[in-house]
């Protein structure tokens, strides 16, 4: 049996960071050409997701459930707005609050966008059960460090 090194767990391909890293430019490079046509980046289309779960949804409300900071979710909203797909609104409870609601043609699109997941599994060439193995395993990790100071991160807009 060999001793792994010091010199030996610094070497970058047995990073975990980095092969997340890679894993994730890369699929979110397989969404690209797919999202091009319904005129979305892919930060856009996970807010498209989460309006399409549910709205009205709160400005931060929002940001918690696509674990961005408000900050960076805002420029987002304003493009999808921009491309009338949402509007943003104050809450009448609460004029603090704005809320952001899908427009008629936002609604729409989720038609076009069933057509996304099947899409995408098959630009990625992986078998499906292989797929959703791995978004259990991910997501059991994401849960378990969530709550850890500095663990949430935001997209680029």
């Amino acid at each position: 049996m060999t001793r792994t090194t010091d010199a030996d767990l610094l070497q970058l391909d047995r990073q975990l960071c980095f092969a997340l890293a890679v894993a994730s430019r890369t699929v979110i490079g397989a969404y690209k050409p797919i999202l091009e046509p319904m005129g979305l980046t892919h930060p856009q289309y996970l807010v498209m997701l989460a309006l399409w779960e549910r709205e009205p949804r709160s400005l931060s409300a929002l940001a918690e459930v696509l674990r961005l900071e408000p900050a960076t979710l805002s420029p987002l909203v304003k493009r999808l707005e921009a491309a009338g797909l949402v509007t943003r609104r104050r809450s009448a409870d609460d004029e603090r609050q704005l809320a952001v609601m899908l427009t008629d043609a936002g609604r729409a699109l989720r038609v076009q966008a069933e057509e996304v997941p099947p899409q995408v599994v098959a630009a990625l060439g992986v078998d499906l059960d292989e797929l959703t193995e791995l978004h259990s395993r991910l997501s059991a990790i994401i849960e378990r460090i969530a709550p850890l100071p500095g663990a949430t991160g935001g997209a680029p807009a």
